[in-house]
């Protein structure tokens, strides 16, 4: 007889456990959540290394990197940006991971007369090609924005290859 109790005593902490396992979440258990951010050294690399690819194709810019919330972590100026182009990048940047979405594809999704042109009044939103994502294992973590080459589509080319030179860094 005290053997059955002290296993059921081991067993106690255990059978309630897996009671609870398909119980709603605790109130408790939600009060913090945890997050992932491009470490600010990686950040900056990615700075650089977009930065560098617009050179490449002879365009100056300026080049911002934000987290996720879209606070800025990181940003460039290439010698002959425009001076407007510091703004617009983040502005980029900021859109992009508001939106959770590419800036060329809301450009073309806000344009108007459509059902989404509205966002385009949203403040601090920029509908111009040049923001792209950072997404890591499915999770957005930031984006890069760029500003100053000819075109958006241009801009967002730069932000891929900067991307593309730091993929190896990044946890699959």
């Amino acid at each position: 007889m005290y053997r059955s109790l002290a296993v059921a005593a081991l067993l106690a902490p255990l059978l309630v456990a897996l009671a609870g396992a398909g119980s709603p979440a605790r109130a408790e258990d939600d009060a913090l959540v945890g997050f992932e951010v491009l470490a600010p050294d990686l950040a900056a690399e990615l700075a650089r290394e977009t930065l560098e690819a617009c050179r490449e194709q002879g365009f100056q810019t300026a080049v911002a990197v934000v987290d996720r919330f879209g606070v800025p972590q990181a940003m460039l100026r290439d010698r002959f940006a425009g001076p407007h182009t510091p703004d617009t990048a983040t502005r980029k940047a900021w859109t992009a991971v508001s939106f959770r979405s590419d800036t060329l594809e809301l450009a073309a999704a806000t344009g108007p007369g459509s059902p989404q042109a509205g966002a385009r009044d949203i403040t601090g939103a920029l509908m111009l090609g040049g923001g792209v994502l950072i997404e890591v294992a499915g999770q957005t973590v930031g984006a890069v924005g760029v500003s100053g080459a000819p075109s958006g589509e241009e801009d967002a080319a730069c932000a891929e290859a900067g991307l593309e030179a730091i993929q190896h860094r990044l946890p699959l």
